[in-house]
């Protein structure tokens, strides 16, 4: 079995333990994209078998989110899990909320929270801060390509929809907006509606998938997540050092600029990722191989 699943997490499951059912009713290698923390829910792209040679060819790896910002204290996981340390102050009002959003749009710089899977000598973050060690991390840009105010909910939230570049964390922009406002705040809520090529529209929940057993019919094609790259159908006589992964003449595809990536095929076989290198193509991923 070789490609995706698009998967909708439930809340209170770890991406790893999705992955772990994936496992056992498939028997073969299976990863996923894009973690999502345990509380949080939505697509969550997994990979079969030979799929899980893709995730770094991915041409597309923005994420849209629906979220509830609690002006209700900041916390330190800045999540509703966490402990709060700064305790509540006001709640904005609409206007003032609406005020900041355009600093938090575009190029911004982001430190990652403190409870985060990224790792410090080899030790995830999280870890780190649960020994009660402290944790100093590094801001990074990231993007926001969108940011738009949503109803109010209850006596202190109100919702959000973002669309972000990968590596944005959604938590830490509740946070950040809190902090703006002199307003302390954490998410309180989070679900992931679309990773790149997966939409939710169109993802099937763990109760389904174990109820099915066999995976067959869910399992979406190895291109899925990569119709954005252009497509090299190579003549018949290329096909078996296409399947080799062998380097093939850039004559093959003189439009493409150097390190681009292409899809490559053998009529409706896709054999791989490929780039420009100089005067080849270079293999960056072969599907075709044990």
């Amino acid at each position: 079995m070789n490609g995706f699943i698009n998967l909708l997490k439930p809340p209170g499951m770890s991406s790893g333990a999705v992955v772990a059912i994936v496992k056992r009713l498939t028997g073969e290698r299976v990863g996923h994209a894009g973690t999502l923390d345990p509380e949080a829910s939505g697509v969550l792209p997994i990979m079969v078998g030979r799929a899980t040679r893709l995730l770094d060819c991915f041409p597309d790896h923005s994420k849209s989110y629906v979220a509830e910002i609690a002006f209700a204290g900041a916390t330190d996981t800045q999540d509703a899990q966490g402990t709060i340390i700064e305790p509540r102050q006001s709640v904005p009002e609409r206007e003032e909320i609406l005020a900041v959003l355009p600093q938090f749009r575009g190029k911004i710089m982001q430190r990652p929270p403190a409870y985060s899977a990224l790792k410090k000598d080899g030790v995830p973050l999280y870890a780190l801060a649960r020994q009660g060690k402290a944790v100093e991390t590094q801001a990074r840009e990231t993007v926001i390509n969108q940011l738009e105010l949503g109803g109010r909910t209850g006596q202190d939230g109100y919702m959000l929809s973002i669309d972000c570049g990968s590596g944005t964390y959604i938590r830490t922009l509740c946070h950040d907006i809190g902090q703006a406002l002199n307003a302390p705040a954490h998410m309180r809520f989070l679900l992931r509606t679309r990773h790149g090529a997966f939409s939710i529209e169109n993802a099937v929940t763990v109760e389904e998938i174990m109820v099915a057993g066999n995976l067959e019919k869910y399992l979406l094609p190895l291109d899925f997540p990569l119709g954005a790259l252009p497509v090299l159908q190579l003549p018949e006589s290329f096909w078996k050092l296409g399947r080799n992964g062998g380097k093939l003449p850039v004559e093959l595809m003189p439009e493409l600029n150097e390190k681009e990536r292409c899809r490559v095929y053998a009529d409706k076989e896709i054999l791989g990722v490929a780039h420009k290198d100089g005067d080849i193509l270079r293999f960056d991923v072969g599907l075709t191989g044990g």
